[in-house]
């Protein structure tokens, strides 16, 4: 059974730093490009970066803007999302997925997801 496990939310200050972890089983995790997304109340998900199964390649949404970095550790089945220079507008639930395809956009194109991690920015 697939199981993706966020950890690393929290509540932190605007201008704060936050690192997301996803931490997978039951797949062979250096097969899947990792993404994270996230989801604000109200709003769809939306993308927040990807990455391929070697790392060698990242996609990252417009809003990050240099804050945020994605990375992997194969070794350790992890997926890790670095979020520096908070804003209360980062505000949501993280999630983390994984896709056996390509780096995908779109939450729907994605084979498994995790439960999820709150990020609170206060301001």
């Amino acid at each position: 059974q697939v199981q993706l496990l966020e950890s690393g939310g929290g509540l932190v200050q605007a201008g704060g730093s936050l690192r997301l972890s996803c931490a997978a089983s039951g797949l062979t995790f250096s097969r899947y490009a990792m993404g994270w997304f996230r989801r604000a109340p109200g709003k769809e998900h939306e993308l927040v970066a990807a990455i391929t199964w070697d790392g060698g390649s990242l996609n990252y949404a417009g809003f990050t803007e240099g804050r945020f970095t994605i990375s992997r550790d194969n070794d350790k089945n992890t997926v890790y999302l670095q979020m520096n220079r908070l804003k209360p507008e980062d505000t949501a639930v993280y999630y983390c997925a994984a896709d056996s395809a390509t780096v995908a956009i779109k939450w729907s194109e994605y084979d498994y997801w995790g439960q999820g991690t709150q990020v609170t920015v206060s301001s």
